[in-house]
């Protein structure tokens, strides 16, 4: 019970909330185990419950008619995502999978509404997640508008490095835990261009490529390349 009202008392959402608050929401709450590709939840499911990351990666994706991804962003500790249909009563908007051994906190919908109704700066919380999830899908429009694909990688090495790279005395070291094709995914190209634009980037400087990490060593010349 500790280990779980310490990650919830960590998340943007629920932190700074009365102890004794986050002592009812942690023995209302669920551990859950996911393996590597296992779905959380598909597109189009009823969306009743938000979900905490303990440890693990997942990925948050939409699907085309055709069954084309666009990867919307993966998520790691202790980041809460799920939340969108828990407000409206809609279906989930897109799908989650596990991109590794996997553990959530799952909070029902009811759990949830009982800490907004007796806790109302978690509302202004939740309004600031929702505002800055629009800001995202917005900006992502606007790249695939307005930014080559070159640009749309530079982009996102340089955000994911700002989120999770390890600053190292040559650069910025990036362990993406995923593969190119989610890369792509990301990016709204292919796995062979994706490739062949890392190997630039590798070429002129910008990067160094070990599997799969990557090492960000000009990464003012990438934000640079990126219209940062």
């Amino acid at each position: 019970m500790t280990e779980t009202k310490r990650l919830l008392g960590s998340t943007t959402l629920f932190g700074d909330l009365e102890p004794a608050v986050l002592d009812r929401l942690s023995e209302r709450a669920v551990n859950r185990h996911f393996s590597k590709g296992e779905f959380i939840f598909h597109e189009g499911d009823p969306g009743d419950s938000l979900f905490v990351i303990c440890s693990g990666l997942v990925k948050v994706f939409v699907t085309s008619a055709d069954g084309d991804e666009m990867v919307l962003t993966t998520l790691v500790p202790p980041e809460v995502f799920g939340e969108l249909s828990l407000i409206d009563g809609g279906p989930r908007s897109a799908s989650a999978e596990v991109l590794e051994q996997t553990e959530l906190l799952v909070i029902t919908r009811s759990s949830l509404l009982e800490t907004l109704n007796a806790n109302p700066e978690v509302t202004d919380r939740l309004l600031v997640t929702l505002g800055s999830l629009v800001r995202r899908l917005t900006e992502q429009a606007s790249d695939l508008v307005f930014l080559d694909l070159y640009g749309r990688v530079a982009k996102l090495l340089v955000g994911l490095a700002d989120e999770r790279g390890e600053t190292s005395g040559d650069g910025i070291v990036l362990d993406l835990n995923v593969t190119q094709s989610d890369l792509a995914r990301m990016v709204g190209g292919t796995r062979q261009s994706v490739n062949q634009i890392l190997r630039a980037f590798d070429r002129r400087g910008y990067v160094e490529l070990k599997g799969r990490t990557i090492m960000l060593k000009e990464p003012d010349l990438l934000r640079r390349r990126a219209g940062l």
